[in-house]
């Protein structure tokens, strides 16, 4: 494996598991802190957290699904990327509070993650 194909990997791993962890926080903590009213306070995330974690996803995954499309051509995982972090920017950006934040938010991250795993695959496929 050459050592920029192993960069690529690296990033996409990052790229893949910013994605995990907003999914995780999409959905455990709310069922968690609905369960255990008494842990709101200890566990309270600023709605600067949602910024942040965009903030990290963007960046690796555009660089991830950009470099897999230099190298395989396919442009599907880049647009399916593209609509998965448009989602989660809508839900941190616009949706906020509202009742549609958690749900467009995991649809992103759902469709961010399977983008990651089609773009490996296809950057693997190729022999690229």
């Amino acid at each position: 494996m050459t050592g920029s194909t192993t960069s690529v990997d690296w990033v996409e791993r990052v790229a893949i598991g910013a994605s995990a962890a907003c999914l995780a926080h999409c959905l455990a903590l709310p069922i968690l802190m609905a369960a255990l009213p008494a842990l709101t306070s200890v566990l309270a995330v600023p709605e600067s957290f949602h910024l942040w974690v965009l903030g990290l996803a963007a960046p690796a995954a555009l660089l991830a699904l950009l470099q897999g499309r230099s190298r395989h051509g396919e442009l599907l995982p880049l647009a399916l990327g593209l609509c998965g972090l448009s989602l989660m920017a809508l839900g941190a950006l616009v949706l906020g509070e509202t009742w549609a934040e958690t749900p467009v938010t995991v649809a992103g991250s759902v469709l961010l993650a399977g983008a990651h795993v089609m773009n490996w695959r296809r950057r693997h496929a190729c022999g690229c």
